[in-house]
């Protein structure tokens, strides 16, 4: 594909030349390869940034153990740098549960492992402000996002501060960062105050001042505190987790030495118009031209993709969706997810398959509160467990709908459904609950697999799923049942494919014996299995540091020996 390369952003001297720039605006540095696709946050902040008639170059994966030239090569950008390091934590890219290290990287051409740092977001951001103490750094993405408060940190077996302090970044932007990028930026531009940039929503900073002059503000136990007392830690995580589900936050205040970190809460959620704007930017959907045609496995698996909402309700103890994107699910409208479908349907090597029509969950496109008022006091963690709240709209009429629009669009032959699913949506331990649910199951069994129909039960015994956060698996029971009777009468040899999680706190070698031997998973390899990993800002990897359920504040039990933890998983690999 014969591709302009002023398409793109700039990633180097000779490109800005060739613009006709003479200065920059903002340099951003990523640990991910530069692809100029919505699924990849670099690209998405590149085009908000472009968008406000700013000049962006983007660095991606520098090299942080030479003379520091990738650092240098642009000089220094009028307003501020911004680091982020990559579509994933860059410490669970580099190491398996085990932490054992990884001999590839999905977000680097070729899948070359190791062109990022550990710790990428510190590395990249302390390498700037040597090089450029003046000029304000700006970090975000996930391993930002979720490090924004003192965590746990499972690579080193510790508690951390927030990563600001230890990045010596100015200011931290949190969750999906469109509208505060473009807002920060703004200030920067026109001159604002620091206190009126310390105003703006969904950013952090560290502040000399305990009382900054900002009513309803909470704090939390100091970084030393959590030191000493666990408990203390697991306080801390609930008001997070509280104020991460409410529709209005609070300003957040944590200690640190005789520091003080400040959290500000997030916009308010955004309307369909503004969320289909960020789709609508000129992406080229393809990664920089500087690649050359090598292969970058993860933009293989997302090139003919579609995105249809952000946030996700169901609150799973092990996921970090929540803390990053938030409980309300936001959705594109229909306009603007066909027409990305249409772009898709016209590139050149657009065999006729789109890969995914999702997002956290696949069926929670277009799912809210009947009554948004209700929504707005609530401040549960789940819409959906223990049990769906009355409140919620879980029709899924739209989104089937959807799914049919798109497989009219001349030139796709077949859009699959590659997000997971959350059958507790449609499902419970009776049976379907309403049409839409029976209907749904249905069209995606029969429409929109390849052939392996992928769910995920995560366990069987009862007590671990309750920590988990998820439904009985009484529910699985009762969708493969649906599941085998659906391809048998369609004539289809499909195969359904259950994923689930070893060591998981709560989770005993006993438990994994009984999973193993489950008469309902009979017949069914257990192929798909992923030893727990505890990442930042989750309640379970709250757990797993504390011993502590932070749900029912009881102590629960937790597998931390390697081996130990690799048996559990053994138990997956064994059975025939």
């Amino acid at each position: 594909m014969d591709i302009n390369r002023n398409k793109f952003l700039p990633t180097s001297k000779k490109e800005v030349e060739a613009l006709g720039w003479d200065y920059l605006d903002v340099i951003l540095f990523s640990g991910d390869a530069y692809i100029d696709h919505p699924s990849f946050g670099t690209a998405v902040i590149a085009r908000i940034l472009e968008r406000d008639g700013l000049r962006v170059a983007v660095v991606p994966q520098p090299n942080w153990q030479d003379d520091l030239r990738d650092f240098k090569k642009l000089g220094k950008p009028r307003l501020f740098f911004g680091v982020n390091a990559g579509v994933m934590d860059s410490m669970v890219n580099h190491y398996t549960a085990n932490k054992r290290l990884r001999s590839n990287d999905a977000y680097t051409p070729d899948g070359r492992a190791h062109q990022r740092p550990d710790y990428a977001v510190k590395v990249y951001s302390n390498i700037l402000k040597s090089i450029y103490p003046e000029v304000p750094v700006v970090i975000g993405g996930i391993e930002a996002s979720l490090r924004r408060v003192t965590h746990y940190d499972y690579w080193n077996d510790k508690i951390l501060p927030s990563i600001l302090v230890d990045s010596c970044a100015d200011y931290l932007i949190y969750g999906m960062g469109e509208k505060p990028v473009s807002e920060l930026a703004n200030a920067f531009r026109n001159g604002y105050s620091l206190e009126q940039i310390r105003r703006i929503s969904q950013i952090a900073y560290v502040s000399d001042k305990a009382d900054a002059g900002i009513p309803d503000v909470l704090f939390l136990n100091s970084y030393e505190k959590c030191l000493k007392d666990r408990m203390a830690f697991v306080e801390n995580f609930n008001v997070i987790e509280k104020e991460s589900n409410s529709y209005k936050a609070r300003v957040i205040v944590e200690p640190y030495q005789d520091k003080f970190i400040y959290i500000n809460p997030p916009f308010e959620i955004p309307e369909k118009a503004e969320i289909d704007s960020f789709f609508d930017l000129p992406f080229t959907r393809v990664p920089h031209p500087r690649y050359k045609g090598k292969h970058i496995p993860a933009y293989e698996m997302i090139k003919f993709s579609i995105n249809t909402h952000r946030g996700c309700f169901g609150s799973c103890s092990f996921c970090t969706i929540s803390a990053h994107q938030g409980k309300f699910v936001i959705s594109r409208s229909f306009e603007s997810i066909l027409k990305e479908a249409v772009a898709i349907s016209k590139m050149d090597d657009f065999k006729g398959y789109i890969s995914d029509v999702g997002g956290p969950s696949a069926n929670m496109y277009d799912m809210k509160g009947k009554d948004m008022e209700q929504c707005r006091k609530c401040k549960r963690d789940s819409c959906i467990y223990p049990g769906i709240c009355a409140n919620l709209n879980r029709s899924h009429d739209k989104i089937i709908d959807l799914y049919n629009r798109i497989e009219k669009i001349p030139g796709i032959k077949k859009a699959f459904i590659g997000s997971g699913i959350r059958y507790d949506l449609f499902l419970n331990e009776k049976g379907y609950l309403d049409e839409s649910g029976r209907k749904y199951l249905r069209e995606v069994i029969v429409k929109h697999t390849s052939g392996r129909f992928k769910i995920a039960p995560e366990h069987t015994e009862e007590h671990v799923l309750k920590v988990m956060g998820k439904p009985s698996f009484k529910l699985f029971t009762f969708l493969r049942k649906e599941f085998e009777q659906i391809v048998k009468q369609e004539g289809l040899r499909y195969q359904l494919i259950p994923y689930f999680i070893s060591s998981h706190p709560g989770c005993t070698m006993d438990d994994m014996a009984r999973l193993s031997s489950n008469p309902d998973l009979k017949n069914i390899q257990l192929e798909q299995v992923q030893d727990f990993t505890p990442t930042p800002m989750t309640r379970s990897s709250v757990s797993f540091y504390t011993g502590i359920d932070p749900k029912t504040l009881n102590k629960i039990f937790v597998e931390r020996f390697p081996e130990n933890k690799l048996r559990q998983k053994s138990f997956f690999l064994n059975k025939k």
